[in-house]
Parts: C-alpha cells; structure tokens; sequence
C-alpha cells in the first residue's frame, strides 16, 4: 500500500478515535466543573418546599442557615435591611396617626397645664365640639379604606417599594400642615386627614408587592413579621413620645418631628432599597442568585400583558380564609384601640390615660412577640417539621383561640390586675396569628400579594368602622353586664374566625395564581426592526457567507457494537 494511502487509511481510523477521547476529557471537565459549582449555589429543591417535598429535617436546617448573608455594612443582607427601614416607615405611619389623638386634648382642654404656658391656666385654643372631635379622628378611616384594593392593584404594577416609601413621605408631608389647617378651619384639618389616609391605605398592600420579589419562602413569615411589627411598636413609642412632645414644646411639637422624620426617612428608603434583587447596585452576588432561585424568578423571560384574575380572587376559599382572619383579627385590635381606656375607668375605676406604661404594655408584647412568631414559623418550615399549611393554621387558629379565652377574662373580670394581666396575654397571643393570616397572602398567589392584602385589609378596616358603633349601642348605660357582652361577641368573633381559616386555609401556591405558560415570550433584541427601515444586522454566523473556503468534514456514523464504527461496509476509505 503506497505511503499516502496508508496516511490516508490511519487519518481516518484514529481520528475519531482522537476526536472521541478530546470529547471525553472536555466532558470530565465539565462534570467537575460543574460539581464545584453546585457547591457553592443553594440548589433550587433544597431553597423552596412548595416546589419540592423531598428532603430531610438536616437538609432544611442546613439550607436555611446557609443563606444568613452579612455583606452590608450595618451587619445584614439587602432583604434585611429593607426588613428594617420598612420597619422604621411603619413607626412613622402609626407615629403620625398617633399625633392628633394625643395633640387633640391640649387643644381643646379648658384649663392648660404644661411646661409651655409655665403651669398657668388658658382658655382652649380651639372651641371644637365633642362631635367634631369624632369626625377628625375617624376621617383618616375614610380615605384609608379607599385606597386599599386600588393600592394593591397599583403596587403590583409599579415598584412597590417606590410605592410605600412614596405613601409614607406624603403623609409626612401633610403631617407637616396640620397646624396650619388647625388655625383656618377644622374642616381643612378633616381635608388633610382623608388626604393622609388615602395615601397610606396603599402601605400594607405594597409592603406584599415588596416581599414578592425580595422574600425567600422560606424567609416570609421572618421578614413580613419584622416589617409588620413596626405597627405596634410604632403605637408603643408613638403615644408616649407625642405626649412628651406636647407637653413640653406645645401640640404643634409632634406634627412637625414626625414630618419631618418621614421626609428624612423617605431619602434613606428611596437611596438604599429597590425593586427587585436584580435591579440592586451593591447586592451581592450571592444573595441575588440564593433569592431569584428561590423565587424561581427568571429575568430572560419577559412577561405580556397579563389580566388580573378578579374572579379568581371571590371564588377561591383560602382567599376567604385571609379575609375572615383579617376581619376578626381587626374587630379586636379597635375594640381595645378605641374602647379599652373606656372600659377600665367605666367598669374597674381605673384610669388607663395616666399610667401610660400600663397603656402600651399590651402593644409593646406584641411588638415583640410578631417577630419571634415569625422566626419559629420560619424555623418549623425550614427544617420541615411543619407544612407551610400547618404553620399558617397553629399560629393563625392558635393565636387566635387563646386571644379569645383571655378576652372573656376581661370581660367577666373584676379586678384591676387580673384585667391587665388578660389584656396583655391576649394581645401578645394575637402576635403569633400575624405569621398566619398576614403572611398567607405571599404563600397562595406572591404575584398578586400586594392586591389580596389590599382586598382583607380593606373588609378589616370595615370592622374598625362598625366596632365603634356595636359597642357604643351595647353601652348606653355603662354596666358591667352591657361590657361582658361586648368581649363575648369579640371572643365569639375570634372563635368564628378559628374555624373558617382552619377549615379554608392553604399554604399551597393556588392553581391562578401564576400566569398561564404562553403569558411569556423570551427577550429577544435581534427582532428589533431598526428605525430607519434597513434591515437588521447579523450577531451571529447562521446566514453569513462564509469568509473562507470551507470543505465538508466527516461525520463519525453512529456505532453499531462492532469494533471502531460499524461494519467494515460502513467506512469508506476513498
């Protein structure tokens, strides 16, 4: 066989053979690579049960301390921080609903007696009736359920977090004109009033289109608890600090500290937190991709005009369930808001106003009882002791039947100190319910959070509109039988809810609450039709001519179990 031949026959032999183990090697290669990789990313079965149910008790205790990221500077994670920032907004919020009720009785008081007028009486600077009174308190009540269902449905489409800080810095703002309104006209001051609760109905609502993109699921009820408990704190150092505030700088003191402390507040919130991981300047890589995976977010695809399920929302149970508990759970919180000073000073003579520790002592549990539930709910789910389901119903039913039971101890009680004592055991089991009820919403459907908060907050704020109207019916004698009756309808009420959410509820992701596959359409820049009508040039090589000559390279046939490639009848040696 001639030299050229036989260079021919062994070129044809070995090289695919050379071809096979380079491609061998290159797949090795990638294996480790890959293995390496995977060390250092949380897979996406260990990050999200709702998207696995496989796995350990360890792998879940494992996966959910991995992800404690501590790169910012104050010494926690992005989500973390707009946890805390968010927090802080919720202090302000309740801060500035705080103001007018304390502010209100040095206006209008006859005899003044403060660090400010040097212990000398006045006369009232405002002659306002005791009707009037009522209607600038519960102005705020009529803007604020307004908002509610549209401020979901518009934090679900613009950046939430834009949405809340936005409704915080205007009601300071306003905040900030109270006292001029106050000196025209107490109509002006009702004006304002609406105006602030129409903005800051949108807050709770957006707060659940923030954690749509930034929560974890197995980090919701930890980071929801933490923003929502910023409310009750809010109430805790709200009253005291406005009265303090009065009291020694006058009643103008505590609308121009909290509006200005919003605006402040509004600059650090708009610097330091943003819509979505993604779009966040300083976050680490690592904590983008532990968040977007548990997500399952995935910014390549770009999402159509979708509609909002509406008759999904009023046809799905678990949504009422959310709704009930927020109903229940709102009665109470403005029987006690509303009616507690009236109860003890009617029933056990004693006056709540002037120990104002005592006053705060059922918020200031709660404030630290909301957060703690959250931590122990997240705990449950992360090492898979608990369902999400299971979680949701013991902490909503839980808090909710041991509310009750203390409730009815108030109630029938006639001592001073056992009341205190069951007021406060009451309210602080209330807490454990807001890693319930107040977290759900994210768990059923996180895409339209923002919009299902704003539909139970707003049928809750309905309770605090008639509650004041119940128990002013039940009480036009002022008897201790008339008020046993009023906290057995709310212990009847808690209990009604227990058996609606633990019959209806659901942690699962409901079936319409993602959008239907065909919703999505990948990014595709080289469809772009150029504006000057040419055609759109090529990124790739597919319908380019070729710059060189190319010729037609062999293609190794598919093996057949016979020794190197098929039969002998398979390999042409021309």
């Amino acid at each position: 066989m001639p030299f050229g031949g036989f260079q021919n026959l062994k070129d044809k032999v070995l090289q695919p053979s050379k071809e096979a183990a380079q491609l061998a090697v290159h797949s090795i290669k990638s294996l480790v690579t890959k293995k390496q990789e995977e060390k250092t990313l949380v897979k996406y079965d260990e990050l999200d049960e709702e998207y696995s149910g496989e796995g350990d008790a360890s792998t879940g205790g494992r996966q959910s301390r991995c992800c404690n990221c501590r790169e910012c500077p104050c010494g926690c994670s992005k989500r973390y921080t707009i946890a805390f920032l968010s927090s802080l907004g919720f202090m302000i919020s309740f801060g500035i609903r705080c103001n007018m009720g304390v502010a209100i009785v040095q206006m209008t008081e006859n005899g003044t007696h403060s660090h400010v007028n040097h212990g000398q009486d006045k006369p009232p600077e405002f002659n306002w009736t005791s009707d009037t009174i009522g209607l600038i308190d519960s102005s705020f009540f009529w803007g604020y359920i307004v908002t509610q269902i549209p401020g979901g449905y518009l934090a679900s489409r613009l950046p939430a977090n834009r949405v809340f800080g936005i409704a915080i810095g205007i009601s300071a703002f306003l905040n900030l004109l109270i006292p001029g309104a106050c000196k025209v006209h107490f109509g002006l001051v009702m004006a304002v009033r609406i105006l602030q609760g129409l903005v800051e109905g949108v807050t709770y609502p957006s707060i659940h289109g923030i954690w749509r993109h930034w929560a974890p699921p197995l980090e919701r009820s930890r980071l929801a608890t933490i923003s929502f408990c910023g409310s009750y704190a809010g109430a805790v150092v709200g009253m005291p600090l406005s009265g303090i505030l009065t009291d020694y700088l006058g009643w103008q003191a505590c609308f121009y500290f909290y509006g200005a402390l919003g605006i402040a507040w509004l600059v650090m919130w708009l610097c330091l937190t943003h819509e979505k991981p993604a779009l966040h300047p300083t976050i680490t890589e690592k904590e983008r991709i532990y968040i977007e995976t548990s997500l399952g977010e995935n910014d390549t695809l770009v999402l159509k005009n979708v509609k909002t399920p509406w008759k999904k929302f009023f046809t799905s149970m678990p949504v009422y369930a959310i709704i009930v508990a927020n109903f229940c759970r709102s009665w109470t919180f403005y029987l006690l808001i509303t009616s507690q000073p009236m109860y003890f000073k009617q029933v056990l003579k004693f006056d709540m106003s002037k120990s104002g520790i005592i006053s705060a002592l059922p918020h200031f549990v709660m404030a630290i009882i909301v957060p703690f539930g959250g931590q122990l709910a997240d705990f449950l789910r992360g090492r898979k002791i608990l369902t999400t389901t299971a979680v949701r119903k013991i902490f909503n039913c839980g808090g909710f039947g041991l509310e009750a039971v203390f409730l009815l101890g108030v109630g029938y009680t006639r001592d001073t100190t056992t009341a205190i004592v069951c007021l406060t055991l009451a309210v602080g089991f209330s807490g454990f319910a807001i890693s319930g009820y107040n977290v759900n919403h994210l768990d059923i459907a996180p895409r339209y959070a923002s919009i299902l908060m704003g539909l139970s907050n707003g049928v809750g704020t309905l309770s605090g509109m008639f509650c004041p109207i119940v128990v002013e019916s039940l009480t036009k004698h002022k008897t201790s039988k008339e008020w046993e009756t009023v906290f057995l309808i709310a212990s009847c009420v808690h209990f009604g809810g227990v058996i609606f959410y633990a019959i209806f509820a659901s942690g699962e992701r409901q079936p319409w609450a993602d959008p239907p596959k065909d919703a999505y359409e990948a990014w595709e820049p080289d469809a772009i039709t150029p504006s000057d009508g040419g055609s759109v040039p090529s990124y790739g090589a597919l319908n380019a001519t070729p710059v060189y000559d190319t010729k037609e390279e062999f293609v190794q046939v598919e093996s057949k179990g016979s020794y190197l490639n098929g039969d002998i009848g398979d390999r042409d040696f021309d």
